[in-house]
């Protein structure tokens, strides 16, 4: 049962189970294991790490099969990151898209603890002809096709990373969470961490890695989850991978009712891709423009910035609270929505409006004697 100090999660969807995260309750650095958001396409596998194994081919010179045991001896890392769902927030985009309506809650910032994908593939041997390294989980099933052009039939999912992301620092294999092991809805025993991307990149229940010479173009990768890209001039399909720089107010929440003359804790969490959250800037729709917030804990790579703003309002009325952020890379959040993401990506400012009521009056009785 949800309480004051458990907030109830958002089911979004029964079978198979996608739930999310009540932003509103965002109070600490680190989501909570089950608090966490889950996005399945199917439903979860139940694996036995006594049979599990970890299959490494492909463009390698030596092919290997691990257990779970042989990855936890080997030297471990700890990464905390932020993920994101890349449909994150598409419950705002009009007209309406089609998927599963994320409010705001399709994202966390968590610790995982694992190995370097990189030293993985260094024990097989990458072959120079290598160009994108596939992930391929135990989960699999027929895709609902209703806004798609024709069925593929069963698959499981996959996704590549190009060799470089792969071998990167911020991409590891996974075998814990805040400290705990896995849970099956969260990939055990084994998933892929991908600081910085969106979280159609972290695979869960990984089983085969593959190491390949041309560009994946499996279903997860060249049917789904991509963008248009118009740099080239005619636009063209390209995968999703980084997440969009991007503030969220947690609260105050839509309609809530302040006191004028009282001061008030904007709160909320900003996250970007590649780089770190630079600035979180605050708009009270009191005339004044947009202020600095202040950034909490200290800077780290790839995980969200917590962030508040003091604000007193003076008059009463209703007020539009906009947040934007910032990132390392100069890149603004921006304040509409494109027409390139599909229905993905969904970084523009949603603003929140409050009221803004008269202070309680008290009044002293006279009496004549």
């Amino acid at each position: 049962m949800p309480t004051p100090e458990r907030p109830s999660l958002i089911v979004r969807q029964k079978s198979p189970e996608n739930i999310e995260f009540p932003f509103a309750s965002l109070s600490d650095w680190l989501i909570p294991t089950e608090l966490f958001f889950v996005r399945n396409h199917f439903p979860s596998p139940d694996l036995d790490a006594r049979d599990w194994r970890l299959r490494v081919s492909g463009a390698v010179e030596r092919p290997i099969e691990l257990d779970l045991d042989s990855i936890k001896a080997m030297r471990s890392t700890t990464l905390t990151a932020v993920v994101e769902c890349a449909g994150n927030g598409r419950v705002y985009y009009v007209p309406p898209k089609e998927g599963l309506q994320w409010q705001n809650g399709a994202v966390g910032n968590a610790a995982w603890t694992g190995v370097p994908l990189r030293e993985i593939l260094e024990m097989a041997g990458v072959k120079r002809t290598a160009r994108e390294v596939l992930l391929v989980g135990a989960d699999s099933g027929v895709v609902d096709t209703s806004k798609k052009t024709a069925s593929p039939g069963p698959i499981a999912f996959a996704r590549s990373l190009p060799l470089e992301k792969a071998i990167a620092d911020s991409t590891i294999l996974a075998y814990s969470m805040n400290g705990e092991p896995l849970t099956r809805d969260h990939g055990y025993p084994l998933r892929a961490v991908v600081g910085g991307w969106f979280g159609m990149a972290w695979v869960k229940w990984i089983t085969d890695i593959t190491v390949v010479e041309q560009p994946f173009l499996g279903y997860w990768q060249a049917r789904d989850y991509f963008r248009w890209e118009r740099s080239l001039g005619e636009p063209r399909l390209v995968p999703l991978a980084e997440m969009e720089v991007k503030a969220q107010i947690a609260r105050p929440v839509q309609g809530t009712r302040l006191v004028a003359g009282q001061p008030y804790r904007i709160f909320g969490a900003a996250w970007s891709g590649e780089a770190a959250i630079r600035q979180v800037q605050v708009c009270t729709g009191d005339g004044r423009g947009w202020r600095e917030g202040r950034l909490l804990e200290t800077e780290s790579p790839f995980a969200w910035r917590l962030w508040e703003y003091m604000w007193t309002p003076e008059k009463v009325g209703r007020y539009i609270l906009r947040c934007r952020a910032i990132d390392g890379a100069g890149c603004v959040q921006p304040d509409l929505q494109r027409s390139d993401c599909e229905s993905y990506a969904a970084n523009w400012i949603v603003p929140v409006e409050v009221t803004v009521v008269p202070e309680p009056q008290t009044y002293e009785e006279e009496f004549v004697i």
